[in-house]
């Protein structure tokens, strides 16, 4: 904006935008060089006069007129817009100045408080030094005054060696003086200390004014940014006109829906087109070896006519006799010849008929291609819709993953126990399992092969992780029985940097957008904790006294209490959090954790996780531009497997960790249950495990769920328990998911709703 004093001059420069050729000498307007407007100015009254200012013709009818009148109007409005940017860009520009000098001045007040700090040690460790030889002398003084009195006492006793006391008494004065001498340079070097300090005070207190100084000069750069940030916010309103954008995005929507349906047809009257074109290509092949096999046996009748034409000087006595036969045959081989000729111009026509099948398959191909591009496209959008119509519906989703066969897996000859559907339906979220020789199919939003990736698998949660950035709460839990891949899904294989789990890649990723999003406005705060729930007990992972959260000889170590607040959101008392910058620091704090995770060793696997494992990230965004505020939270959760006694041969801790195990797993179960059922009351309190998720399983979060799965026939009944409690899981409502916008961060006690 345009301060008042100057109202006259930017008037006048209005006035020449309106066409006013009446300009005095002294009202010309300011240059502005390299401005595309000139010294053009504008004042509020003016950009609103310009606004309201209504078209006046002589005659209405008159549409040159009109038309020249509206574009003039259109070239003032247009210089107001120029004008405006211009205007934007000085306040920017002058913005990331002030912004400079104030980080080029706080620089400068640390070093100058940092050289102070080292000066006043220096000065302290002089001081202790004078202070101690000081003390030394004194100490000799006072040694030497009581042996001047020894030797006064002497020299009363001994009246008669009165000569070696005077010598004596000569030699200790000259002693005493030199002493006296010394102690007056160590008062003397002490009072130049003194001054130096006094010098020292008076030096700090200059400092402190000049600090104060440079504090008032920040306070009025701080008034003046927010003055141009009240001026921009202004121009940010008219983004909300953006809204306008989301009916054209349904339209869309429909569109692409339909266009994705006409594509299938299209895709299914090509291939019947194919299949057609097929079968007559291959009747034409055969009608062309046909002719070529009878081409054949008339061009081996020629040459034994050409033999024996070539063998009739021998045979002149036979021709006398055979003429009649001679003429028959020659009659024949012209019939022969004549038919030769048709077979080579049957082959050369059916040649071409060829070459035009061919093209007329490679264009079909390259259709079949295009649809298929098409139907590709089509099923990136399905997925889109399909996911967008879950967030809208609130289910939970999931995701099946098949480990592949490992080396120590019992060879059976019961044969495959896991197959995959081929049809276009259930592509890629399909799966059957064979029991007993009967048949069970499931349906899930995606479900992965043995020899899918981590990458793969990771692709298609990246944009739920993103959501964590975008505000919204998000849950991510690995369900399974025991030695089916579940650590491996969510944290991967140490040492191997293309094995790494999910979690590692998701907080690669949460980094990354995170200096991608800061030329934006944005600025993040990541927290992170880690607990894992043990015997019904929960353990801080990130404690320093590991002692302190474990039962050890019958007395209970520290106890943690799970608290749910209003707005959704769950607290653990005592709980160890830790503020991140980088992805190394949080897989440092990984690595730390997975060391004192409990894992024990069972006929099912050699490193079973005896403990649900939960890591949570809490991120607080805040615009400062906008000053839009976000605040999301990141779960992933390991959850231990599931094993049966019989198969795992637990005894002793093991048993009690299993049954512990067990429990856990089948509260989660009853509440997946009452939740399908949409019962009144939900056992959220049945465990730890289902109270501590009870805002990702009941309230506003997108949750997700891998269930892992084994492909080995021994363990086809623990599968199959796995896929049905999935399928109800998938079935499972808990609401839309809701953005936390605006939410001021005054509590800064890391939450896991």
């Amino acid at each position: 904006m345009v301060g008042t004093e100057n109202n006259a001059r930017f008037r006048l420069a209005f006035s020449l935008v309106n066409g006013s050729q009446d300009l005095g000498p002294n009202s010309a307007p300011a240059s502005n060089a390299g401005s595309e407007c000139g010294g053009i100015e504008f004042t509020r009254e003016d950009v609103e006069a310009l606004v309201s200012e209504k078209m006046k013709y002589k005659n209405k009818f008159n549409y040159k007129e009109r038309c020249e009148n509206m574009m003039e109007y259109i070239k003032r409005l247009r210089l107001c817009i120029k004008w405006f940017q211009e205007l934007e860009g000085e306040y920017a520009f002058e913005q990331e100045k002030l912004r400079t000098a104030l980080q080029l001045t706080d620089r400068r007040c640390s070093e100058m408080e940092v050289a102070l700090k080292n000066k006043e040690e220096e000065l302290n460790l002089i001081i202790l030094e004078l202070r101690k030889s000081l003390a030394s002398l004194q100490e000799k003084l006072a040694k030497e005054e009581s042996e001047k009195k020894a030797a006064v006492d002497s020299l009363a006793k001994e009246k008669e060696a009165r000569i070696s006391i005077e010598r004596s008494q000569a030699s200790l004065s000259e002693e005493l003086d030199k002493v006296q001498g010394e102690l007056d340079g160590a008062n003397q070097r002490i009072a130049s200390i003194n001054d130096m300090y006094k010098l020292l005070q008076e030096y700090n207190s200059s400092l402190q004014l000049y600090n104060s100084k440079l504090q008032t000069d920040l306070d009025a750069a701080h008034e003046t940014i927010k003055r141009g940030e009240k001026e921009r916010s202004v121009i940010v309103e008219n983004l909300h006109n953006l809204r306008g954008q989301h009916k054209s995005l349904r339209d869309q929507l429909t569109s692409s829906i339909a266009s994705q349906d006409e594509a299938m047809k299209q895709k299914d009257s090509l291939l019947n087109e194919v299949a057609c074109l097929r079968m007559e290509l291959q009747q034409i092949g055969d009608d062309r070896d046909r002719y070529q096999q009878q081409v054949q046996s008339l061009a081996t009748e020629v040459s034994k006519y050409k033999e024996l034409a070539t063998n009739s000087s021998e045979l002149e006595e036979k021709c006398l006799s055979q003429g009649n036969q001679i003429q028959i045959l020659h009659d024949q081989l012209a019939v022969a010849e004549r038919k030769l000729q048709m077979s080579d111009m049957s082959a050369f026509e059916t040649r071409a008929e060829f070459e035009e099948q061919k093209k007329l398959i490679n264009e079909l191909q390259n259709h079949l291609v295009d649809s298929e591009f098409k139907l590709i496209e089509g099923e990136k959008l399905r997925k889109k819709l399909h996911n967008t119509i879950l967030e809208l519906k609130g289910n939970i989703r999931v995701f099946c993953r098949v480990r592949p066969q490992l080396p120590d897996d019992s060879s059976s000859n019961q044969g495959k126990v896991v197959s995959y559907p081929t049809s276009m339906e259930y592509l890629g979220r399909g799966i059957d399992i064979t029991q007993n020789g009967q048949k069970h199919c499931f349906t899930f939003d995606k479900v992965f092969m043995p020899d899918a990736s981590q990458e793969e698998v990771f692709v298609e949660i990246s944009q739920l992780v993103q959501s964590a950035l975008d505000g919204y709460k998000v849950c991510i839990f690995a369900y399974g029985q025991t030695g089916s891949g579940k650590t491996y899904t969510m944290m991967g294989r140490p040492g191997q940097l293309e094995e790494k789990g999910l979690i590692p890649r998701s907080l690669e990723q949460i980094f990354e957008t995170k200096q991608a999003l800061q030329p934006q406005g944005w600025r993040y705060e990541m927290q992170v904790s880690m607990l894992e729930i043990y015997n019904e007990t929960i353990r801080d992972l990130l404690s320093t006294n590991r002692d302190a959260s474990r039962n050890e000889n019958g007395v209970a170590g520290k106890q943690y209490t799970i608290k749910h607040d209003a707005n959704g959101n769950t607290q653990v008392s005592d709980l160890t959090i830790v503020d991140v910058e980088s992805s190394r620091e949080v897989s440092f704090l990984l690595d730390r954790a997975a060391h004192s995770r409990s894992v024990g060793k069972t006929q099912m696997n050699e490193q079973s996780s005896r403990s649900h494992f939960v890591f949570t990230m809490r991120i607080t965004g805040v615009n400062e531009s906008t000053e839009q505020q976000v605040q999301g939270v990141l779960n992933l959760i390991d959850l231990a497997g599931s094993e049966r006694l019989s198969k795992s041969g637990s005894t002793g801790d093991r048993l009690k960790e299993t049954q512990a195990i067990n429990k856990s797993l089948s509260s989660l179960a009853d509440v997946i249950f009452a939740l399908a059922k949409k019962e009144d009351h939900v056992p959220f309190r049945n465990s730890k495990l289902t109270y501590l998720l009870q805002p990702c399983l009941g309230g506003d979060s997108k949750t997700l769920m891998f269930v892992n799965i084994s492909p080995e026939p021994s363990s086809v009944g623990e599968s199959l328990c796995s896929l049905r409690f999935a399928s109800r899981v998938n079935a499972c409502e808990i609401g839309i998911p809701r953005r936390q916008l605006n939410m001021k961060t005054s509590d800064s006690r890391l939450s896991y709703g």
